[in-house]
């Protein structure tokens, strides 16, 4: 499903967040706080566009994706970042690799979400940090219910006029609706290792960063 939307992936999101998603990025780069010189896995990368901005804050960073589509486009556009093919349940790293680790937007695709954040503990250096950037609750109760319309109602005709694959946004909607509310996604990074659990909502809540951290010392 990815492996199609790749292509126009980037902008068919910046439209259907009204733009949003690019500020939205701009807050995790802050929430995880990449010094030069970092090691940092952007796991569920897509092209990259996550991965560019800890790029040019000095870090090595490395674009994670299980789809080949993704990667490929997104080598094509950001050849000067490390693309690597890899199941976000089994990543393809040794222990204790990477000073930060954070994915946006895919923690909800990983057939196994708790598994998936166990994988990024294992990968992370003692010390390192976790930062997680997904959809979540809106916490004002009346745009909850205008925004729960927006996702099952507009989203999927926007999608069509502007998407290769109108179905996988479908799919992205009812994922959305799905998922786990702010506290209850905090519960899950908690329940697997990480330590020191907190969040902050976005635009309302309809976006949270998620942040942790793994015990023991760096270095």
């Amino acid at each position: 499903m990815f492996d199609e939307v790749a292509e126009r992936y980037d902008i068919t999101n910046d439209i259907l967040s009204m733009g949003q998603d690019r500020r939205w990025r701009k807050k995790l780069v802050e929430a995880l706080a990449v010094k030069p010189g970092e090691y940092v896995l952007d796991l569920a990368a897509g092209t990259g566009v996550s991965t560019v901005p800890f790029h040019r804050a000095g870090a090595t960073a490395v674009a994670c994706d299980f789809s080949l589509g993704m990667l490929q486009v997104g080598k094509r556009r950001n050849p000067e970042l490390s693309f690597v093919a890899g199941d976000g349940m089994n990543l393809p790293f040794a222990d204790n690799s990477f000073d930060a680790v954070t994915i946006s937007f895919g923690l909800r695709n990983i057939v196994e979400p708790e598994t998936g954040l166990a994988e990024m503990l294992r990968v992370t250096k003692p010390g390192g940090r976790l930062a997680v950037m997904e959809f979540s609750d809106p916490t004002f109760k009346p745009f909850n219910v205008i925004y729960n319309e927006y996702l099952m109602r507009a989203l999927p005709p926007v999608a069509r006029a502007v998407s290769s694959n109108p179905d996988a946004y479908v799919y992205l909607a009812e994922s959305i609706r799905a998922w786990p509310n702010q506290d209850g996604l905090a519960a899950m990074i908690g329940e697997v290792g990480w330590q020191d659990v907190k969040y902050r909502n976005l635009t309302g809540g309809i976006v949270a960063i998620h942040h942790a951290w793994k015990a023991g010392q760096s270095g």
